[in-house]
């Protein structure tokens, strides 16, 4: 393919300036900055807690960490080495999200809203195509002035990925900042050839798993060069909507646009959580299953929604909670029921309650999740014509629900608990104060 055959696939592209921005080892960074530390010189990891057979997690390990010790954020707590120097850190959820929240900050200085989008808990996107000539005399001056005064205000080091393109600054950012001496990459559509294509482990590429690596493999696709080169058509047939974003991946093509406001065709309240040790009794697993159902139908009330459809989702154990998994009866439940609107919780608990006894095949469960979907405000009420109508009382709030949600807020998710979370099994008071599943705060909300 010749220079001007290549441009000619890009003339039609919008060349944006996107940056793509990570906070390096983010949660070990705060905690090596709380103690006065430098973030890429300790040796740090943050670790989760579990009362249970196999403990916790390493969350986070500072780049020192890693590199001297092998730790990776996968980590068992068991496998983490004794050694001199370590410091294992109880993680502070809540701590993470006020750094979050201040660096997002820093951004708001470069870009307005609009063009600011937080993508995860240490990473952001900023299409800075319209601001960045106020503040440098090109992006790249300009991403190292943003690096430099988040350093400066808040101790933490940043990776930052620039591109013509939303994926592309995040393939810049993967494949090449983390690593680089400055954690600094620029990529444009040029630079495809040289720098993408010839990447054969897909597993270091954003939004390949690894089912969809073997798959490629298989079809004898062994590097990005070999998907770009692929018939998007047969891509799609094979793999459907994702065949033809992997397809423009390979080029380096996102047409996204961080102005859009994006709807949720159907929006769910849910939750979810991996049981500290194996469940075989049935009823202690439907304590939990209650206790859930209670958390998420003070979420709903909340928000003054009415839900119309309850999911019950369990996970056997030893059989993994991928999430390609999750529908596969062989490793798991997953049934949902429709029901009459509503939100309140010993409705739903009782719904939750009865799904699980119908349905459950008796194999120890070692997670959980509840969800409701099919909402509607609570202040509007579907009627048929051919039912009797509602009395008063069925329209009408709980008063239990009431009270319990106002000292909840008032007090925290543990100040008010209901007698089955004093049963065996119960994990409601343990977990109150959890963040993401981690210490930190309060999860009432």
């Amino acid at each position: 393919m010749t220079a001007n055959d290549f441009a000619k696939i890009y003339q039609n592209e919008d060349r944006r300036v996107v940056f793509l921005i990570d906070s390096k080892s983010f949660y070990a960074s705060c905690e090596a900055v709380e103690r006065g530390l430098n973030p890429l010189k300790a040796m740090l990891v943050v670790m989760s807690h579990q009362e249970n057979d196999t403990g916790g997690l390493v969350l986070a390990s500072s780049p020192m960490a890693k590199k001297r010790l092998g730790i990776s954020n996968v980590t068992r707590q068991k496998d983490v080495p004794d050694v001199p120097g370590l410091i294992k850190a109880e993680p502070r959820m809540n701590l993470y999200i006020k750094k979050n929240l201040a660096i997002n900050a820093i951004y708001q200085q470069y870009v307005d809203d609009e063009h600011l989008l937080p993508y995860s808990i240490d990473e952001s996107i900023l299409d800075i195509t319209d601001f960045w000539h106020l503040f440098g005399k090109n992006p790249r001056e300009v991403a190292q002035k943003i690096q430099r005064q988040v350093l400066a205000e808040m101790g933490i080091y940043l990776s930052v990925g620039i591109g013509d393109s939303p994926v592309l600054a995040k393939l810049a950012l993967d494949l090449e900042a983390k690593k680089a001496p400055h954690l600094l990459a620029e990529w444009h559509y040029e630079d495809v050839p040289e720098k993408l294509w010839p990447v054969t482990n897909f597993g270091h590429v954003w939004s390949i798993g690894s089912k969809t690596a073997q798959k490629l493999q298989r079809w004898g696709i062994a590097s990005i060069g070999d998907l770009a080169k692929q018939n998007p058509y047969v891509l799609k047939e094979r793999l459907g909507l994702m065949g033809e974003q992997l397809y423009a991946l390979a080029w380096g093509i996102d047409r996204s646009d961080l102005t859009e406001k994006i709807t949720p065709k159907d929006k769910s309240y849910g939750n979810s959580q991996v049981l500290p040790e194996n469940y075989h009794d049935g009823v202690a697993i439907q304590v939990v299953v209650q206790e859930m159902a209670d958390q998420v139908a003070s979420r709903l009330r909340a928000h003054q929604q009415q839900a119309t459809l309850a999911s019950l989702y369990l996970g056997y154990a030893d059989q993994g909670i991928a999430f390609n998994t999750r529908h596969n009866p062989k490793t798991g439940l997953h049934q949902t029921v429709r029901i009459e609107p509503t939100n309140r919780s010993q409705t739903l608990m009782a719904v939750l309650k009865r799904i699980f006894q119908e349905n459950w095949s008796g194999d120890p469960v070692r997670y959980i999740g509840v969800s409701f979907s099919g909402l509607a405000n609570e202040s509007i009420q579907a009627i048929s014509l051919f039912d009797k109508a509602p009395s008063p009382t069925d329209q009408e709030e709980d008063p239990v629900d009431t009270v319990v949600d106002q000292i909840r807020r008032r007090f925290g998710a543990a100040s008010l608990v209901r007698s089955i979370s004093l049963e065996k099994g119960a994990t409601a008071i343990s977990r109150a104060n959890l963040v993401g599943g981690h210490n930190g705060g309060n999860a009432y909300e």
